[in-house]
C-alpha cells in the first residue's frame, strides 16, 4: 500500500540521485588520478590506482545489481507499465558491465606489470564509461525518480542501490 504523503518514495528518489552523485565523484577521482600520473603512486585513499579502479568497478556493479534485483524488480511488480523502461535500463547495465570488465582487466594488467602502458587505455575506457553513465543516470533519475516520487508503494528497497561502496 502506498504511503499517503509519498515521503518515503520521494526520499528514495533523492537517495538514488545521491548514490549516482557519489558514483560520478568516484569516476571523476579515477580520471583525475590518471591525468595527474598517480596511476602507479599511492592515491589519496592510500591504495594504488589499480586498487582504486577495481573498487570503483565493484561499487558500480553492486549498485546496478541492487537496482536490477531490488529496486527495478519492485518497481515492475508495482508498476508493470515501467517494464519497457526497466528493460532498457537493465540493458544499459549490461553494456556498462562489459566496459567495467575491460577496465578491471586493464587495471589488473597495470598492477601486475607495474607499467604505465595501460593508463591511456584505461583513460579512454573511463571517458566512454563516464559518458554512458551520465546519460544512463540522468534518464534513470528522471524516469525512475519520477515514478518513486509519484507514490510507488514502499517495499523492501535494497541498501546497495543507495549506498555505493566507498573506495
Amino acid at each position: 500500500m502506498a504511503s499517503q504523503d509519498g515521503g518515503r518514495t520521494a526520499a528514495l528518489g533523492r537517495q538514488l540521485s545521491l548514490a549516482h552523485n557519489e558514483l560520478r565523484r568516484l569516476i571523476n577521482d579515477l580520471k583525475n588520478d590518471l591525468k595527474s600520473g598517480a596511476g602507479h603512486r599511492h592515491t589519496g585513499g592510500g591504495g594504488t590506482l589499480a586498487a582504486h579502479c577495481l573498487a570503483f568497478c565493484g561499487a558500480l556493479e553492486t549498485h546496478h545489481r541492487g537496482e536490477d534485483d531490488g529496486l527495478f524488480a519492485q518497481l515492475v511488480r508495482e508498476r508493470p507499465d515501467l517494464a519497457g523502461t526497466v528493460a532498457k535500463l537493465v540493458e544499459d547495465h549490461e553494456l556498462i558491465s562489459s566496459i567495467l570488465t575491460r577496465v578491471a582487466e586493464l587495471a589488473r594488467q597495470a598492477a601486475a606489470h607495474g607499467d604505465r602502458g595501460p593508463d591511456e587505455a584505461i583513460r579512454r575506457e573511463l571517458d566512454g564509461l563516464a559518458a554512458i553513465m551520465e546519460s544512463h543516470f540522468r534518464y534513470e533519475e528522471r524516469v525512475i525518480g519520477a515514478a518513486l516520487d509519484r507514490m510507488v508503494p514502499d517495499g523492501d528497497w535494497p541498501e546497495p542501490v543507495f549506498r555505493p561502496v566507498r573506495t
